[in-house]
């Protein structure tokens, strides 16, 4: 008899049944998440909206779209007890071999100044600073920049 085995983690497209589970971690690990309405409407308009999970339940997810020969990482969120285990990085390279599948020619994200996990993480994996956009993020009193980043691939 052969046993089927699930690797230990592994990824999945997003449904809309899944929009709960990924709310419930987006709303412990931001102060202004997404809203359910913008994960549906991702998945709805066919962006790549992944999960990563294992065993346990939900590790990350991520949504980006790949066009005209450019990917944008819109959103890449790990659960909070779940981060800094490398698993950022594992859903980062998910999203980047999405986008080369695609034939996407690089990759854009944007990351607030003031996340230095997710900057370190961005640029140990070769991503640029190439921009900055003002007043990108809000914030309790005054929005804050988002710094526009760049992979080639």
């Amino acid at each position: 008899m052969s046993a089927l085995l699930r690797p230990s983690a592994w990824f999945e497209e997003m449904r809309e049944d899944d929009v709960p589970a990924v709310m419930a971690v987006e709303r412990r690990i931001y102060a202004f998440p997404w809203t359910g309405g913008n994960f549906r409407d991702s998945i709805h308009a066919g962006y790549a909206c992944r999960l990563y999970r294992d065993a346990e339940g939900l590790i990350g997810y991520s949504v980006a779209t790949v066009a005209a020969g450019e990917a944008h990482i819109l959103n890449l969120s790990v659960a909070a007890e779940r981060q800094r285990m490398g698993n950022g990085a594992r859903l980062l390279a998910h999203m980047i071999g999405l986008a080369r599948a695609q034939r996407a020619a690089s990759v854009f994200l944007e990351v607030r100044p003031s996340n230095e996990a997710a900057l370190n993480l961005y640029r140990g994996c070769g991503f640029r600073r190439i921009g900055m956009r003002r007043g990108y993020y809000p914030g309790a009193s005054v929005r804050e920049d988002a710094l526009v980043l760049a992979l080639e691939l």
